[in-house]
């Protein structure tokens, strides 16, 4: 069994991110900048946000973070979206999410400047992802892919199933999965709460990617010898043991699951480190202006 290391594959990326921008900064082009708006003060929006704003150091970009409550009113929030498409000097940004209920997130989501949606949640974007044209891919989606291939696992004519169709992590990865040429050409078999014999399914998968936010969902029996899984969810469980009183829980039994799998991510520090760096990869793309000019 081989552990999938995410954390030290973001690390590497970075560097490699930080290289270039060292690069464009020398021969006088500007420095990538990267704007975040977050709404409240949830608990795991913090604790991202504040990754985000460290990798844009480690990676050389000019960062900004605008910070409302969480009772701003929607036109507000909409009022700051259109600024920062019209702002020169921000290559790409994010509103963090979720939001609060009396805003629409897909009415935001759809305000952004595509050119600048360096998370990937546009409709263009995500209609340029599905027809195969050049796009921001969504963070998660794309740093799963990034896995798959430094860690050259096979994945052409591989059956490979996604626990989850989400818009964020579930539709996207099984539409690049499903993609020609490598990391893909896989057969693609996305599953949900309304699918029968699931577990019959899921003991078919060469690949398993679990996106469903249930805590330890995949079980032992569920996983054939010689499987790659890959575990997506970062769920907060109470832990009186840790300072911060919680601990995060994949989606996947790891101890029951791991003595069967060719290659596994573990949680933390697979699937979460190449969300941030991702999201890094796709800011030095907007800023070189190498999708969208």
């Amino acid at each position: 069994m081989t552990l999938i290391d995410g954390k030290a594959t973001a690390t590497a990326i970075k560097a490699e991110i930080a290289a270039e921008v060292a690069r464009m900064v020398a021969d006088g082009k500007k420095r990538p900048h990267l704007a975040a708006i977050l709404v409240g003060h949830d608990g795991g929006s913090e604790t991202y946000v504040a990754s985000k704003v460290k990798a844009c150091e480690e990676c050389g970009f000019k960062s900004t973070l605008i910070r409302y409550e969480d009772d701003v009113d929607e036109a507000t929030l909409l009022e700051a979206v259109d600024r920062l498409n019209r702002d020169e000097d921000v290559d790409g940004f994010i509103v963090q999410l979720p939001l609060p209920r009396h805003i629409s997130e897909q009415k935001v989501i759809e305000a952004i400047d595509y050119r600048k949606d360096v998370d990937g949640f546009h409709p263009i974007n995500v209609g340029r992802q599905s027809i195969g044209l050049p796009c921001f891919h969504s963070a998660t989606p794309a740093g799963i892919m990034t896995l798959l291939d430094r860690y050259n696992i096979p994945t052409k004519g591989a059956n490979c199933v996604v626990l989850g169709r989400s818009n964020i992590v579930g539709k996207p990865v099984a539409t690049l999965m499903m993609q020609k040429g490598y990391p893909g050409d896989a057969t693609v078999t996305v599953c949900h709460r309304a699918t029968r014999n699931l577990e019959e399914v899921c003991r078919q998968a060469d690949i398993i990617i679990a996106a469903m936010g249930v805590p330890g969902f995949v079980k032992g029996d569920m996983v054939k010898e010689g499987a790659t899984v890959i575990d997506v969810g970062t769920t907060r469980v109470p832990d009186a043991t840790r300072k911060s009183g919680f601990r995060l829980r994949g989606d996947v039994e790891f101890d029951e699951v791991a003595p069967k799998c060719a290659y596994i991510t573990p949680v933390p520090g697979g699937v979460g480190p190449m969300t941030i760096v991702s999201l890094m990869r796709n800011t030095l793309l907007a800023g070189q202006k190498a999708i969208y000019k």
